[in-house]
């Protein structure tokens, strides 16, 4: 049976555009009902699966129309959301057309069982399952290992500005670390900003573009103190070869993906803003993540987790607490076999 991925913004599709176990790979189209009529008549799917907030009308209502089952996984609601409100009706009439809802938790379950769908289990996130396959199969990256050249190593994964600012700061304080930085965006103007923020710098793409021999390209990168990585599809693997991890977005709309860095058994730091992420919640609550507010907290912080036994500490907990919350994937699949 062919398999085809869709994503909706370029941060997911850059990433799997080349998957090898999908057949096809595609943009999914606007919601439209035009676009979902024709979406679904070429495509003529057996099943269709949905993913955690991924509600869309047309192609909801096309998918029923056709009697394809429609899954939706690692669901997470709140009270908060439309679907729950008086004058949720027509968010509740896209729930009516889902076969089963695969949710991440209690909270999750009660709600929709409150305004009536039973169909529903709870088996948690499968995102955990594949942070633990990627932690497990993590790619060499000779760059970067080169570039680490045995030191102890700060990870900048999805940053924005204002989280560079605060790692900037840092590094002065830091100066037998080195820093790798990702940001979430890799347009030249902001690769541009990050280079001018921190002058001790190299890009990865000057690394890799460098037409010398292994020995002296060795050697003139690793005498850098911070990397940037200047593509997309590089940061779930180069966690591998950090000791603490911040993730970005925490000054913003909220934050980025913390599970590819504490399946690595890393101290993940982030920005006050955390509450929707429950894995967020969970990790601080046992002491492998840290929410920070502003500079003086990022730098007691560092103070903390510059200590390798305190760092080793964290890891162990942190790797426990991913392998603890494995199977989704595979109970999901138990299912609609």
């Amino acid at each position: 049976m062919p398999i085809v991925i869709t994503f909706f913004s370029p941060s997911g599709y850059e990433i799997r555009k080349n998957y090898a176990l999908a057949d096809y790979v595609f943009y999914l189209p606007v919601d439209t009902k035009t676009n979902a009529v024709e979406f679904i008549r070429l495509l003529n799917p057996t099943i269709a699966i949905f993913t955690k907030y991924e509600y869309w009308y047309h192609y909801f209502e096309e998918l029923s129309k056709n009697n394809i089952p429609l899954y939706v996984i690692s669901g997470r609601f709140r009270k908060e959301q439309i679907f729950f409100k008086w004058y949720g009706g027509l968010h509740r009439k896209i729930l009516s057309k889902v076969s089963h809802f695969f949710v991440q938790n209690q909270i999750s379950s009660d709600l929709l069982k409150d305004i009536g769908y039973n169909n529903v289990t709870v088996n948690g996130d499968t995102r955990f399952d594949r942070v633990i396959f990627n932690a497990s199969n993590a790619k060499e990256i000779k760059i970067i290992a080169d570039f680490t050249d045995g030191n102890n190593v700060f990870i900048g994964g999805s940053t924005w500005p204002e989280d560079e600012k605060l790692i900037a700061k840092l590094l002065e304080n830091y100066p037998e670390w080195k820093f790798i930085l990702a940001p979430h965006e890799v347009k030249p103007e902001r690769i541009n900003e990050i280079a001018a923020l921190f002058p001790n710098s190299v890009r990865y793409s000057e690394i890799k573009n460098l037409q010398v021999v292994p020995d002296e390209t060795h050697k003139q990168h690793s005498n850098f103190r911070v990397l940037i990585i200047d593509n997309i599809g590089l940061l779930s693997s180069a966690y591998q070869y950090g000791d603490i991890a911040y993730v970005g977005g925490g000054f913003g709309a909220g934050i980025h993906n913390t599970l590819e860095a504490s399946a690595f058994g890393l101290s993940v730091i982030f920005g006050p803003n955390y509450q929707k992420f429950p894995e967020a919640i969970e990790l601080i609550s046992i002491g492998a993540a840290y929410s920070i507010r502003n500079y003086n907290d990022l730098a007691d912080t560092m103070a903390t987790l510059k200590s390798d036994s305190k760092r080793e500490a964290v890891s162990k907990d942190a790797s426990d607490y991913v392998k603890s919350r494995a199977g989704a994937t595979q109970k999901i699949l138990d299912f609609i076999k």
